[in-house]
């Protein structure tokens, strides 16, 4: 088994059809726990779960593709985790966007998407989890933050601004939450080998790689790593915290 024991634990993981939320359902799955995991379509969503029949054969895995900006489809996509399974004991908001555009080309329309899917999305998932995790008796909220809700970035605000507003809804709802036994954290990956990543050219990832003492990129599995601990009981004194894995990634 695992070191980061999940076994008996249902979670659900959303954008967990690639990259970083992919890695996260796997390695769920490999520490015992059953997955539900969200993705935007239905191909994106099935094409995973074929992929995770070949990696993980043995894992309880299943997957759903609401709309995360509406609250009523989000508390209907939980009410069917519960009737499924009776609970829900962890929740992972991973998914979002990231942007690169200049603060004198964004539009409305691009600035309020940004916000949805990132923090709206965040809280309407959150929300509807509590209240299940409540009535249980307890859970985990993980969120999924980013090294940029720290130090910004040469464009893009609005990518920064949401994760930043990740951060405080963590801390706030963990402050809320911790008397109804509902632990709440996030993670801040730095830059980690995504197929975005992966893809950069040399002249760009070179830069990249020079601001990480440690000499190399995270991979998807390093952030993993981080969400499986903080949902096990390891992290059972653990709330409230914005968890930076990134290499001790140096911003200048």
């Amino acid at each position: 088994m695992d070191r980061f024991d999940l076994s008996g634990k249902v979670a659900l993981v959303t954008g967990g059809t690639r990259g970083i939320g992919y890695a996260i359902v796997k390695k769920f799955l490999e520490s015992g726990a059953s997955v539900t995991l969200c993705g935007s379509r239905k191909e994106t969503v099935d094409r995973a779960l074929e992929q995770l029949k070949k990696e993980a054969p043995d894992g309880d895995v299943s997957g759903i593709f609401p709309s995360l900006s509406d609250p009523e489809e989000v508390k209907a996509a939980i009410a069917e985790i519960k009737g499924k399974y009776g609970r829900l004991d962890i929740l992972v908001n991973n998914a979002g966007i990231s942007q690169s555009t200049s603060l004198e080309d964004y539009t409305p329309e691009e600035f309020n998407k940004i916000m949805e899917l990132n923090v709206t999305s965040v809280f309407n998932c959150s929300q509807a989890a509590a209240a299940v995790m409540k009535e249980q008796g307890g859970g985990v909220i993980l969120n999924t933050s980013s090294v940029v809700s720290l130090f910004g970035q040469p464009s893009g605000c609005g990518y920064p601004m949401s994760k930043y507003a990740v951060n405080g809804l963590t801390r706030s709802l963990a402050r809320e939450l911790a008397s109804s036994n509902i632990r709440v954290n996030a993670v801040a990956p730095g830059v980690t080998n995504t197929d975005m990543v992966a893809g950069l050219p040399e002249k760009f990832r070179a830069p990249l790689l020079s601001k990480i003492p440690l000499g190399r990129f995270g991979e998807p599995e390093d952030i993993a790593n981080a969400f499986a601990f903080l949902a096990s009981d390891s992290a059972s004194y653990i709330t409230g915290v914005v968890l930076s894995v990134d290499g001790c990634y140096i911003n200048n």
